[in-house]
């Protein structure tokens, strides 16, 4: 559908309609975005890292486990807070709710409906990882007053990259069943492979090489020596450019999933 209206106002004309969303739902997110998240790095970082002996050479320059594993959780955090996000909420928006539809019958085009939507889900990656940073702050997890900023904005990046793909796939999804494959094949893989765990070079060469070849591992070791500082600014550059790629792309695919979806309703 054409429109007539900028981009910018087309968002602009769901602010109501998310800010709406956000004060019904923002109770139940506290335990998937703040404390579960949290849980995790007491566990993981702390109780269990208080057996792992801090090497900066089998640690990739990080001091201590809990160092070492913050910048790679708050990076799959991302990858799950954009994943939930845009499955359940985008099915409900065709098949349950059909606020997409009723939003369709205004000057809105669905390049509108996703911008907003995406966007929405920006501001809850954003507010969740950058919560997350500030607590872990003062622990002096991290090695420059520069890199947990730059690792935010990588950690967003990381974030919308899944959530522009994955709006894509739930726009062309018949039936909610599919989200399930995508949590236990994709997200729950993607969290413990990516590096964000233990280094990928323990997987073995070929196993090592597939982790590479994943979304989650750019953003997850971008973020790392970000944080670490022990920026190798070639491969930082390299994982820059394929976060951006897939976000581009998976932008234009949502847009024509949900046209496509929208038009055979």
């Amino acid at each position: 559908m054409s429109t007539s209206l900028t981009a910018r106002d087309g968002v602009g004309r769901q602010v109501d309609y998310w800010w709406t969303v956000y004060k019904r739902t923002w109770r139940g997110g506290i335990i998937s975005s703040f404390v579960s998240p949290l849980f995790y790095v007491v566990g993981m970082g702390v109780l269990l890292g208080g057996f792992i002996e801090g090497d900066p050479a089998r640690l990739e320059g990080a001091t201590s486990y809990l160092a070492y594993i913050v910048p790679g959780l708050v990076a799959a955090h991302a990858m799950q807070l954009a994943v939930g996000e845009t499955t359940y909420p985008v099915m409900g928006g065709i098949k349950w709710h059909k606020s997409y539809h009723a939003q369709m019958a205004t000057p809105l085009a669905v390049r509108d409906i996703v911008n907003a939507h995406l966007l929405f889900v920006l501001s809850r990656i954003g507010s969740a990882t950058a919560v997350f940073m500030l607590v872990l702050a003062p622990f002096g997890l991290f090695e420059s007053w520069w890199g947990p900023f730059l690792a935010w904005l990588a950690q967003l990046l990381v974030g919308m990259a899944f959530a522009t793909v994955v709006f894509g796939v739930s726009a062309r999804m018949t039936s909610e069943e599919g989200f399930g494959v995508i949590f236990r094949l994709g997200v729950v893989p993607l969290t413990l492979f990516s590096g964000a765990f233990f280094p990928i070079d323990n997987l073995g060469p070929l196993l090592a090489w597939v982790a590479r070849l994943t979304p989650l591992w750019h953003g997850v070791d971008l973020s790392r020596m970000l944080c670490l500082d022990t920026v190798d600014w070639p491969l930082a550059a390299v994982h820059l450019v394929v976060l951006a790629a897939i976000t581009a792309w998976g932008w234009w695919w949502a847009i024509r999933g949900l046209e496509q979806r929208l038009g055979d309703s």
